[in-house]
């Protein structure tokens, strides 16, 4: 694994939460310029062989009081925050930001990686990141029937565990990423996760 030299604080955190999750036998990060590489392989000192994960990004876009902005998809009626797959050659941040706006029509700022997540049924890897919000005009999507902004406690009541986990690791005061694999339906590691006690406000 390369030593990270040159990276800002944000890609040293992921490069070592993607080490972490156990998805990355080399990583590079886009985060200071350099493109990300995630090479897979099928067991420790095997040959490299092609990518055997997809990679997601998603944004937990925190407002001033609190609350956090969240979509219900159109193909199946679940609450999530907003994300999707990061398109070859794009910068991290930059897929953050493009599926947040083209998902509610907000424009974010990128703040620090919260979360990475790792669904072994599917094989894909997301990565999460918290972010503040720099516009108020809402819209929906093709993916998206309805945009609202939940309290913490929303998002328990209204996300399915996988999603409002991601969501809650973004509101911690912490700034070390937290690393979990689930199967699309439970997690399977690192399930703990306690709700916020009060609305956290954007960082800064």
């Amino acid at each position: 694994m390369p030593g990270g030299r040159g990276l800002d604080g944000t890609g040293r955190l992921l490069l070592r939460a993607v080490h972490k999750a156990g998805v990355a036998d080399e990583a590079t990060s886009s985060l200071a310029g350099a493109p990300i590489l995630l090479h897979m392989s099928n067991s420790a000192g095997k040959s490299q062989s092609a990518p055997l994960h997809s990679v997601s990004v998603a944004g937990v876009v925190v407002r001033e009081d609190g609350c956090v902005l969240a979509i219900r998809r159109a193909d199946d009626g679940t609450w999530e925050p907003p994300g999707g797959v990061l398109e070859l050659g794009e910068a991290v941040e930059d897929g953050v930001r493009r599926e947040v706006h083209e998902e509610t029509g907000i424009k974010v700022g990128v703040e620090r990686l919260t979360g990475v997540y790792k669904n072994v049924s599917r094989g894909i890897v997301a990565l999460v990141f918290r972010c503040r919000p720099e516009n108020e005009a809402m819209r929906l999507s093709e993916e998206s029937v309805e945009i609202a902004w939940l309290t913490p406690a929303e998002v328990s009541e209204r996300m399915a565990a996988v999603y409002a986990v991601r969501v809650l690791d973004g509101l911690r005061g912490d700034t070390a990423p937290s690393v979990r694999t689930h199967d699309g339906r439970h997690l399977l590691s690192g399930a703990s996760c306690e709700l916020p006690e009060t609305p956290l406000p954007v960082d800064g």
